[in-house]
């Protein structure tokens, strides 16, 4: 699936509202913009990379359109940077209608990109996002629901929180904490699973006809459970579960 929504530029004519931001934004990096009345940002071209970056949480849903929106009045802050789209959503105390800074804001973005989100003090929670991911926060919870790609890498990552993360789609797949469970089910056999934490669980769920993993699992205080196919050799996909304390497990659907 591809999506490539539409954005414009102050000063330009009305009529170049639907020009690819690639070219909108072009003509130096750091082109910039903000949110139209429609909330509307600009559009992503398939396999682009959407950098997200936000001082509280946000939510991931998928866009309806052709274009990254926000919802809202919550100031954001739109360009183009070495070949990435890149959304800032810090707010310093309050949003454009002087309320409050919303602690999760709704992005809604296009499938077939990879998105990057760093944020900070709150989790982030996406659900249907067909898409390449890369998201970290401190202090909140990473959750994820019907999302990633088969071919593509997922990586989830907190600190002080857990990650959570169902029905997802990934050739790589990475979740890790310090503080918090790590519950992964996968709705396609990854080549590469990680599961890693310091004082908390890791759960991993695989496909029914997933193969044979070659698979390293550690804990200090808790009890492995290994309940799939496994190898001791040999090239083929591998699993890595670790934790201090607690208990890690591997399972089949």
């Amino acid at each position: 699936m591809t999506a490539n929504p539409g954005t414009r530029l102050r000063g330009l004519a009305v009529a170049l509202t639907v020009l690819p931001l690639a070219v909108a934004c072009h003509g130096g990096d750091g082109g910039s913009g903000g949110l139209r009345a429609d909330g509307m940002l600009g559009t992503v071209d398939s396999g682009s990379t959407v950098v997200i970056t936000t001082d509280n949480g946000v939510r991931l849903r998928p866009a309806d359109g052709r274009s990254v929106s926000v919802d809202g009045d919550v100031g954001a802050h739109w360009s183009h940077r070495d070949d990435m789209e890149v959304l800032d959503l810090s707010c310093d105390e309050q949003d454009r209608a002087g309320r409050p800074c919303p602690r999760m804001p709704t992005v809604e973005v296009p499938d077939d990109v990879r998105v990057t989100v760093t944020a900070r003090n709150a989790g982030v929670d996406v659900v249907g996002i067909a898409a390449a991911l890369d998201v970290t926060t401190v202090n909140g919870d990473v959750t994820v629901a019907r999302s990633g790609r088969d071919d593509a890498a997922v990586r989830l990552t907190t600190r002080n929180g857990s990650v959570r993360a169902t029905t997802v789609a990934a050739d790589r797949l990475s979740g890790v904490t310090s503080n918090g469970d790590v519950v992964l089910t996968c709705a396609t056999a990854a080549s590469r699973v990680t599961g890693r934490t310091t004082n908390g669980s890791v759960d991993v769920t695989v496909p029914d006809d997933a193969p044979a993993y070659r698979v390293t699992a550690t804990t200090r205080n808790g009890r492995p459970r290994i309940a799939v196919p496994t190898r001791s050799t040999g090239d083929g996909p591998t699993m890595t579960l670790s934790t201090v304390n607690g208990d890690v497990a591997a399972h089949r659907e």
